[in-house]
């Protein structure tokens, strides 16, 4: 069975190395090549699993083949709505950083789809389940948000205070999954508050952001910092927001104009 894996960075090539031991043929494209050819070059895939970016996913999901089953692995993406044309998607999310993976430590991640498990068998990995391809979308863009401010803050994994912001943030993002018509309880799998604990957290890019905003209001990343994209699509109106998320709106304040 040949997948072909859209994204050969750290993550893409990490799922990647799972399958390969599982016996499954590989084939990684990379953002180089030209996205009019992609169609072409996925005609002999049985799965494609998307691993960019989620500010290229939108420009890289019109090239891909619909007829074909998607494994979304993108964190960032926040809304479903770019998947409405393919006939069979699944999600695939969690708290699984790229390096732990290769060196095959305990991972717990979660899948929307039965095929995702079977796929990505192995002793090192575990998988809850949920149908809530919507929220567990929406929480894999939310957590690097609120990683933001846990960086701005200084706040210490462990800490009292870190523990109290994670409780805070997870009510704050079951009433955004709720009012955009995803499942509240998704925030506990995983998805939700398994990888917002470990991206608030120093290894993030998203806190370290953060943490470096908070002594030069005018810094700006020198690499890709979800949080900031997904900050970016809030803004914009991509989900709609309820009134009174007092975490969230200081978010947005402190990260006005970027």
């Amino acid at each position: 069975m040949k997948i072909s894996i859209l994204g050969a960075g750290a993550f893409g090539t990490a799922l990647g190395g799972i399958l390969a031991g599982n016996g499954y043929d590989i084939d990684y494209y990379d953002s180089t090549l030209e996205k009019e050819n992609l169609a072409e070059n996925l005609v002999s895939a049985t799965y494609i699993i998307l691993c960019v970016p989620s500010k290229v996913a939108p420009y890289l999901l019109p090239h891909i083949r619909q007829d074909k089953p998607l494994i979304v692995a993108t964190k960032g993406i926040l809304t479903d709505d770019y998947f409405t044309e393919f006939a069979d998607w699944m999600v695939l999310s969690g708290p699984g950083f790229a390096s732990d993976i290769k060196e095959k430590k305990h991972t717990l991640l979660t899948v929307t789809d039965e095929r995702v498990k079977k796929l990505f068998a192995a002793p090192y990995m575990e998988f809850d389940e949920t149908r809530d391809k919507r929220g567990v979308l929406m929480c894999g863009a939310l957590k690097n948000v609120y990683a933001l401010l846990a960086g701005y803050k200084h706040l210490k994994p462990g800490s009292p205070e870190n523990s109290l912001y994670l409780k805070m943030v997870a009510e704050e993002m079951k009433k955004l999954l709720e009012i955009n018509g995803a499942k509240p309880e998704t925030v506990e799998l995983a998805c939700g508050v398994g990888d917002l604990k470990l991206t608030c957290a120093p290894q993030s890019r998203n806190y370290m952001f953060g943490y470096k905003l908070s002594s030069n209001a005018d810094y700006l990343p020198e690499c890709t910092v979800e949080g900031l994209s997904a900050i970016k699509r809030i803004k914009r109106g991509e989900i709609k927001v309820p009134d009174n998320l007092s975490i969230l709106e200081e978010i947005l304040e402190i990260t006005k104009g970027k």
